[in-house]
């Protein structure tokens, strides 16, 4: 009688990557055949992705796999350019047709027990794609310290998730510009690499990117207001006709970072990098500033600005008219006493509008709810504050791109009166300078 061959026992560190179809159910109720035959189809595809970027099928189960990687950096591209081919492969489906993945990784130590993978890091991949929006990724902490920097993908943090029968919390990242370029094509998105970052021609005029400011306060419950203050930065540079400034989503991405001011000029298409620091005490703030020539290196211009919290819209005029007078010194002299408007003359109102653009930027439900919470509050104490109105429309705009509406029609009604009013209060605005985007909602 033939002995059965002992099954090979063993660990290792890797890559897992949890994906499965969100609402698979609901789909197969709708149309089983078509939906099974679709997922087929579209399986081929993410498979010769899964190779391509030299990945393992350790199993699937009905719509769900299992995946293993031997380097993160990998299987987050992987994922990235499945989720590329999924979003191109839905365009022009109705959206309660739509086939959506929600993937999870996680970098962790597995035990393996001949081609199957267990433990620990696979359960949490598989916990993590639980909590992923449909069409979105999941990464653990683990997985996004070994990734960030090396692929072209924005994350937003999380925070500690309790995950189902995980002893302790895991830190979770979204994956956030998970979608293709408008110029890729379907032929193209096999080769679809996220950390290629390409070279920007400068515009035609100055050009410039505020870098988020260093929360110098040794509290990090101020680092919203430091955050502040740099949207407030890109707000009042906005408002120069003559000048490019580059969106506070993009500058923020290089939150964090150690980064080379040269390669950032590269990457935005800037010819100017303006830095600083944000120390708040009590009532008391300093805001130092230095401007940067991106192309050489060069410091243009250097300060630092002391007072108080009463005093806090005087000393962004003041860096402000220093960046401005710097890099563009023939602006007429009417548009420098324009960007010197106020937005509020209300400091609590401010205070509540700094803590919800910060909530609103870490995109997620909590927090988007919490932000409109607190913009409502400095709306109610500043009826006149526009950008607190733009701000709450934003919020709308991020509920709907995600899916968290409760009652689309009124909230899209809401988001475009908001919208409306913001426009109307701060007309003397450029549109970027008020949203950093479109505010209206569709």
């Amino acid at each position: 009688m033939e002995q059965e061959q002992p099954v090979r026992v063993g660990r290792r560190l890797a890559a897992i990557v949890a994906a499965d179809v969100a609402g698979y159910s609901r789909l197969m109720g709708l149309d089983e055949v078509g939906t099974a035959r679709t997922l087929r189809e579209h399986r081929k595809v993410t498979d010769a992705l899964v190779a391509k970027h030299g990945g393992r099928l350790v199993k699937s189960t009905g719509d769900g796999v299992l995946l293993e990687f031997p380097s993160v950096v990998d299987a987050v591209e992987c994922a990235v350019a499945v989720q590329a081919v999924m979003a191109e492969r839905n365009q022009g489906i109705p959206e309660d047709q739509r086939m959506l993945f929600r993937i999870g990784i996680n970098l962790g130590d597995i035990l393996i027990e001949g081609d199957d993978i267990l433990g620990d890091g696979v359960n949490v991949a598989a916990r993590l794609e639980g909590i992923a929006e449909p069409g979105g990724i999941c990464v653990s902490s683990s997985a996004y310290e070994q990734v960030r920097g090396k692929v072209m993908v924005e994350f937003a943090d999380l925070g500690e998730r309790s995950l189902k029968n995980i002893a302790r919390p895991v830190r979770a990242y979204a994956v956030m510009n998970n979608e293709p370029s408008p110029k890729l094509q379907s032929d193209d998105i096999a080769s679809y690499s996220p950390h290629r970052k390409v070279s920007l021609a400068l515009p035609d005029g100055p050009s410039i990117a505020v870098l988020p400011f260093q929360n110098m306060s040794g509290d990090p419950e101020q680092e919203y207001f430091a955050d502040g203050m740099v949207e407030d930065i890109i707000t009042a540079l906005s408002r120069f006709k003559l000048l490019f400034v580059i969106a506070r989503n993009s500058s923020f991405t290089y939150k964090g970072k150690t980064v080379d001011i040269r390669q950032v000029g590269r990457e935005l298409g800037v010819r100017y990098v303006l830095e600083g620091s944000v120390r708040k005490a009590g009532n008391k703030v300093r805001i130092t500033g230095q401007l940067i020539d991106a192309a050489t290196g060069v410091h243009l211009w250097a300060d630092h600005f002391d007072g108080g919290l009463e005093d806090i819209f005087d000393l962004q005029d003041q860096i402000t008219a220093n960046v401005v007078g710097a890099i563009a010194p023939r602006l007429q002299q009417v548009e420098i006493e324009r960007s010197k408007h106020k937005p509020t003359e209300s400091l609590d109102a401010y205070d509540y509008y700094l803590r919800g653009i910060a909530l609103y930027a870490k995109y997620t439900k909590e927090t988007t709810d919490e932000a409109l919470r607190l913009l409502s509050n400095a709306i109610e104490l500043d009826p006149d504050f526009a950008s607190a109105y733009a701000a709450a429309a934003r919020c709308y705009s991020v509920r709907k791109g995600f899916g968290w509406m409760v009652d689309p029609v009124q909230e899209i009604a809401e988001a475009n009166r908001l919208a409306r009013i913001a426009v109307k209060l701060g007309a003397d605005l450029r549109p970027k300078a008020i949203t950093g985007s479109s505010c209206t909602v569709q």
